[in-house]
């Protein structure tokens, strides 16, 4: 297999499971910010920002790490 198809590949997986991951977290926020919500309204708002945004930062810093490491072509 050669070199660019075996990052073609891994691109793939590694996107597959980022968006796995944050598919389960955002269905999960729901429940979990009523939760906290029974206790803290304001820390319930804070939980569900930080779970959005996770998303959006984990985007920038891989937009980040590839302007950093340029691919060979």
């Amino acid at each position: 297999m050669s070199e660019a198809k075996n990052n073609d590949r891994s691109t793939a997986i590694a996107a597959a499971l980022v968006l796995l991951c944050f598919g389960a977290v955002l269905l999960g926020l729901p429940t979990i910010v009523l939760w906290i919500g029974n206790y803290s309204p304001a820390l319930a708002a804070v939980v569900g920002t930080v779970g959005i945004m996770s998303f959006f930062l984990v985007l920038w810093l891989r937009a980040r790490y590839q302007r950093s490491h340029p691919t060979k072509d």
